[in-house]
């Protein structure tokens, strides 16, 4: 714990049985309560690997979706009784070394949110990052930084923590269960003035780490413009979108 507030990691895992002891050995257990693991119906022995690391392993009879495993992860988070949630990457694409940084920066007070951002350091093309991912990573961001009034470096880390009551105000249930859920979870936290903190994170791309096809990424990235038009909508009043329903009782 830290200051009495519960930090869980979870990890959204599909067919991870090759990283998930490297990133599970890097997690830094002396600030870690908890590792949760979802297993989205993986086909290798990522469920063997997880039980074998002792982690508290949830699993999905067939797979559901990036978003839908995210949907387990926050769920079985707030119900183990998280204070702070950070979502990590089981395919070693992010270095839980950074776990520390996000936490305290929540700790302090001053966010509610951390992202980890591969375009802060100015390195993510020299970590590997296709140069199609980081353009189309860079025009998204700028066309959704103006329709939605924001200035952030990157919307597209998988690399996030959160406290409790941002989980409990948003309606992840409205959210997409295909990759644009990452994309539709950040829209209703910046809609609902959430304040959102950024660190630098070395982007990693090797042989092992996840990544969504062309096909993929093209639907993904209209997503992305779609979900950004409707806030924009929302917030002139223009439209009324359950996906931006804030709780306001935490």
């Amino acid at each position: 714990m830290v200051r009495n507030k519960k930090i869980v990691i979870v990890l959204p895992a599909y067919n991870a049985e090759k990283t998930l002891i490297t990133t599970y050995r890097e997690i830094p257990f002396d600030i870690v309560d908890e590792v949760i693991l979802v297993d989205d119906g993986s086909v290798d022995h990522t469920v063997a690997v997880a039980k074998s690391l002792n982690i508290r392993t949830v699993t999905h009879a067939k797979n559901l979706g990036y978003g839908g495993n995210q949907k387990t992860c926050y769920r079985t988070a707030l119900e183990c009784g998280a204070d702070i949630v950070v979502m990590l990457h089981p395919d070693y694409q992010y270095t839980p070394k950074l776990i520390p940084a996000m936490v305290y920066l929540l700790i302090s007070g001053e966010y509610d949110v951390v992202l980890g951002s591969r375009i802060l350091g100015g390195k993510a093309l020299q970590g590997g990052m296709p140069l199609y991912k980081y353009i189309n990573n860079r025009m998204l961001t700028l066309v959704q930084n103006f329709l939605m009034g924001q200035k952030l470096s990157e919307y597209h880390t998988g690399y996030r923590a959160f406290t409790r009551k941002v989980l409990e105000s948003i309606s992840l249930d409205e959210n997409s269960d295909d990759f644009v859920f990452d994309n539709q979870m950040l829209s209703q936290l910046l809609y609902g003035g959430f304040r959102v903190g950024e660190i630098t994170c070395p982007a990693k791309y090797f042989a092992e780490a996840s990544s969504i096809n062309l096909s993929r990424s093209i639907k993904y990235g209209l997503g992305c413009l779609k979900t950004a038009v409707m806030f924009r909508l929302n917030k002139l009043g223009i439209l009324k979108s359950n996906l931006f329903q804030v709780k306001t009782n935490n």
